[in-house]
C-alpha cells in the first residue's frame, strides 16, 4: 500500500518527515499482520505430541483387547471387547490421517497452498474428522447401551447378544457415519480451512452454500444426541451395580469381589461421562452458536491484520476459541482408550488396594487402641482383686 502511494505522488517532492512516516506506518502494518496471523497457533510440537500419545495409547489398548479377546473366559465381554477395540482402531486411524497433514502444512509455514494447490486434501481432512468424530461418539454410545443392557437385564443380554450382533452393528455405525461425512462431496455442505490455516472442518458460516447450515446442524444435533445417550445409559449402569451390590452385600469372598468390581466400574463410568463432556460438548455447543449467528472460523484468515480495533480482536478471540475447542476433541482420542480400558487396568486396581489399605490400617489401628486399653485396665484390675483378698 505505501509503494502504490508514492507512486501516485509522481512529480511532487517527498520530504523526510514524509518518508519516515511511511516507513513507520509500513513496518507497523507488518509486524500487525505477523502477530494477529500467529494469533492462536503453536508451535509443530503440539500435534507431533498429540500424534504419538495417541498411537501409543490406542495401540496398547488395542494389544490388551486382543489378547482378552482371545481368552475363552472372555465369552461374556466379547461384546464389550469389539467394542473398545473398535473404539482404539477408530481414535487411532483418526490420528494417523489427519495429524501428518497438520505437521506439513506447519512445516510449510501455515500455507496450506503449498501442500494443497488442488483443495482435494482438504475435502479428505473434513471427511476424516467427521468421520473419526462422529464414529467416536456413537461408538462410546454403544458401549454404553451394551454395559446398561448387561447389567440390567442379565439374562437377556446372556441369551440374545452374541458377538455377530455387535460386529453388525458397528459395521452399520461406521457406514451410516461416512455416508453422513461425504454428504459435501455431492453438494450437501461445505468443507473449509479454519482458523489458523492448518486443519480443514465443516464452514458453519456460509449460508450461500446449498445444505450447508443443515450439515452443520445435524452434525451438531447427532453428536449431542449420542452424548445424551452415552450419559443416560451409564447413570442407568451405575444405578443397577449399585442396586445389585447391596442385594449381594455381606461377609462371603463373592460378595467382597461383586463390591470391588462395582467401584471399579462406577468410577470408570463416572471418568467416561466427565472426559466426554469436557471434550466434545464446547465444540459442539459453539457449532450451534455459530451456525445461529452465520461465523465461521475461516473468515479469521482472510481478516488476519486488515483490523486493530475491538471488533477484530473479538473476531481473533472467538477463533482461538474454536481452535481450543476442536483441540478438546481432538484429545477424546487420546484419552479414550485409557478412560475405557488402560485406566481400569492399572489405575482403578491401585486405586483400590490403596482404599482398602487405608481402611484395613484403621480398623487395625483402632483393634491396637483397644488391646492397648485392655492392656492399661487390667493392672488396676489386678490390684483391686487383691486388695479385695487381703481385706477377706
Amino acid at each position: 500500500m505505501t509503494a502504490d502511494n508514492c507512486d501516485s505522488l509522481e512529480g511532487s517532492q517527498t520530504t523526510i518527515g514524509q518518508m519516515l512516516e511511511s516507513n513507520v506506518s509500513k513496518t507497523l502494518r507488518e509486524g500487525n499482520i505477523t502477530k494477529n496471523s500467529s494469533c492462536g497457533s503453536v508451535s509443530v510440537g503440539f500435534p507431533i505430541t498429540m500424534m504419538v500419545t495417541g498411537m501409543v495409547g490406542n495401540s496398547l489398548a488395542l494389544i490388551l483387547v486382543y489378547i482378552s479377546y482371545r481368552k475363552k473366559e472372555n465369552k461374556r465381554k466379547k461384546s464389550f471387547l469389539l467394542c473398545i477395540g473398535s473404539l482404539a482402531l477408530t481414535d487411532l486411524f483418526g490420528q494417523l490421517l489427519t495429524s501428518p497433514i497438520v505437521i506439513s502444512v506447519y512445516r510449510a509455514d501455515l500455507k496450506w497452498e503449498r501442500i494443497d494447490p488442488s483443495g482435494n486434501l482438504c475435502a479428505f481432512f473434513g471427511v476424516c474428522m467427521t468421520t473419526f468424530g462422529l464414529c467416536a461418539l456413537f461408538l462410546a454410545s454403544a458401549m454404553a447401551i451394551e454395559r446398561a443392557m448387561a447389567i440390567t437385564n442379565p439374562h437377556w443380554y446372556s441369551n440374545h447378544m452374541k458377538t455377530s450382533v455387535t460386529k453388525q452393528t458397528l459395521a452399520v455405525i461406521w457406514c451410516l457415519v461416512l455416508l453422513f461425512a461425504l454428504l459435501p462431496i455431492a453438494g450437501v455442505g461445505k468443507y473449509t480451512r479454519q482458523w489458523p490455516g492448518t486443519w480443514c472442518f465443516i464452514s458453519t458460516g456460509d449460508s450461500e452454500v446449498p445444505g450447508n447450515i443443515f450439515f452443520a446442524i445435524t452434525f451438531a444435533a447427532l453428536g449431542i444426541f449420542s452424548l445424551l445417550v452415552t450419559l443416560s445409559c451409564n447413570v442407568v449402569t451405575i444405578r443397577g451395580l449399585i442396586i445389585r451390590c447391596k442385594t449381594k452385600s455381606g461377609t462371603s469372598q463373592s460378595s467382597k469381589q461383586w463390591e470391588r468390581l462395582t467401584t471399579e466400574t462406577v468410577i470408570q463410568l463416572l471418568g467416561i461421562m466427565c472426559v466426554l463432556l469436557i471434550c466434545w460438548s464446547p465444540l459442539l455447543v459453539l457449532m450451534l452458536r455459530m451456525v445461529s449467528t452465520q461465523v465461521s472460523s475461516h473468515e479469521c484468515n482472510s481478516t488476519a491484520g486488515t483490523s486493530n480495533n475491538t471488533t477484530g480482536r473479538d473476531v481473533h478471540l472467538d477463533c482461538n476459541f474454536f481452535l481450543t475447542v476442536i483441540r478438546l476433541a481432538s484429545l477424546n482420542q487420546i484419552l479414550d482408550p485409557w478412560v475405557y480400558l488402560l485406566l481400569r487396568e492399572i489405575l482403578l486396581r491401585k486405586f483400590c488396594l490403596v482404599a482398602n489399605a487405608v481402611s484395613n490400617c484403621s480398623i487395625e489401628e483402632q483393634k491396637e487402641t483397644q488391646t492397648a486399653l485392655d492392656a492399661l485396665n487390667k493392672p488396676n484390675q489386678d490390684s483391686k482383686d487383691i486388695c479385695k483378698s487381703q481385706s477377706n
